[in-house]
């Protein structure tokens, strides 16, 4: 019997417009964007400008501190604009494509019989690096570094997220390259966690170059960061690469076609959808391409991402590189008249506040209302009921909010991301910004550490 990790802290949170089984017709999207704001602490140089003819694998910017590290195009086309923020910042080089797509070529073969400097040049050239990211400080992993084991997740357990195994389907032969191939940038092993509940895919139980390990639990049981901390925990000085189901087999088809194959599944989620389904498209699509005709008629929020640590976008604007989740859930700006009086038999409550708790197996429908505004952050004792890593989360957060250096490293702050807090974010009774504070301290540790 494999061991299992029963993950026993934590908390589901069971919300309507789960994506069915299926897969949706995508209308054919004119437009795509790579966003530089999608990769923390990128500084970009751009590589192209307005009127630029691209292929799919072009570079359209680099970082200006790490010049080896490509940002390329997920399609064939012509640069359209390049949208500027304030301070001149960079937020998107948007793509107009091409009727036909053409491919910029790079090394394929067998990542087996290659070297890990040819592995290494093939996936910075193709633009395939930025799908690695490291532990510490959730960001772009560092080329130059030698990690002591690769992590990939091969469940989620956010509400309303994709089904991995169903996402890998008919990609199995290249996920299994994708493996070979990351297998050659470590010394360590590379791990493949997935959800002991139900059973999983041959392609991650059965993979090769890799070891499978098992877990239990309710959300956040599918962070990598609990994976991590069980399995292969992260000290002072190393580093811990990390890379989704779906980046794996984009590695996998650079590897077999010699090119960059930004295809990807996408599931359609919420509440205000008409038919929550998965669609086929091309990382960095336009949204509109799979919402048109398909949402409510209401006000409601687009999310590149799952509801608790996704990224709010426009209705027109474009996925997030890193996600494989759009959800749409309605706004909360609005008043409840006697909101804390009434039984809300159709209110999620954590803390059986309502009546709602009668009724375990409700799918509900949750706005983006925060209920109150900025109180008093006090010790409560509620986050570490859904914090299950190894790790006191109030104390961690105020010693970010002290910028106490040595206080925040001894209590953890290199083994964390900002997915890590989503729940404590959730159910805080002071409506503290705890995703935003994490960020805040893992950047000055890297500043004050570099």
């Amino acid at each position: 019997m494999p061991l299992v990790y029963k993950i026993r802290k934590g908390l589901n949170i069971s919300l309507a417009g789960r994506a069915e089984k299926f897969f949706g017709k995508a209308n054919p999207s004119e437009l795509y964007a790579l966003k530089p704001l999608d990769f923390h602490g990128l500084v970009p140089k751009l590589e192209v400008k307005e009127g630029s003819e691209v292929k799919a694998g072009t570079t359209l910017f680099v970082d200006k501190n790490q010049p080896e590290v490509c940002y390329t195009s997920p399609v064939s086309g012509q640069v359209v604009s390049i949208n500027r923020g304030e301070r001149r910042v960079i937020l998107e080089v948007v793509i107009q494509a091409a009727n036909a797509m053409e491919y910029e070529s790079f090394e394929s073969g067998d990542p087996l019989g290659m070297t890990r400097e040819q592995v290494l040049r093939n996936l910075l050239k193709s633009g395939l690096w930025p799908t690695i990211k490291q532990r510490p400080y959730n960001m772009v992993a560092n080329p130059n570094d030698a990690p002591k084991s690769v992590f990939v997740p091969a469940f989620d357990t956010a509400p309303l997220a994709p089904d991995y195994d169903f996402m890998i389907q008919g990609a199995e032969a290249d996920f299994q390259t994708g493996i070979d191939a990351l297998s050659r940038l470590t010394t360590g092993k590379v791990h493949i966690s997935v959800n002991d509940e139900y059973p999983a895919s041959p392609a991650y139980t059965n993979a090769r170059n890799a070891q499978t390990n098992y877990f239990r639990g309710p959300h956040p049981a599918g962070n990598v960061s609990v994976h991590i901390q069980r399995v292969d925990p992260l000290n002072k000085g190393e580093a811990i690469w990390v890379v989704l189901p779906q980046d794996v087999i984009s590695i996998g088809r650079l590897f077999s076609k010699g090119h960059y194959d930004a295809s990807r599944l996408v599931a359609l989620t919420g509440s205000e959808v008409l038919n929550p389904r998965y669609y086929r498209i091309i990382r960095g699509a336009s949204v509109k391409s799979i919402t048109d005709g398909n949402i409510n008629k209401s006000d409601h929020r687009y999310i590149s991402g799952n509801p608790l640590t996704g990224t709010q976008i426009p209705h027109s604007g474009f996925l997030g590189f890193y996600d494989s989740q759009l959800t749409v859930i309605p706004e909360g700006n609005h008043h409840e008249f006697l909101g804390w009086a009434l039984p809300g038999f159709d209110k999620f409550s954590f803390s059986r506040s309502f009546w709602s708790w009668l009724m375990p197996d409700r799918k509900y429908v949750i706005d983006t209302n925060i209920h109150g505004g900025n109180r008093a952050f006090v010790m409560t004792g509620l986050y570490e009921k859904v914090f299950p890593l190894d790790i006191y989360p109030m104390q961690l957060l105020k010693a970010i909010l002290a910028e106490d250096i040595d206080q925040m490293e001894r209590l953890g702050i290199y083994e964390v991301a900002e997915e890590d807090f989503a729940l404590c974010e959730f159910i805080c009774p002071s409506k503290t910004e705890m995703q935003l504070l994490v960020r805040k301290g893992m950047d000055l540790m890297k500043k004050e550490m570099s």
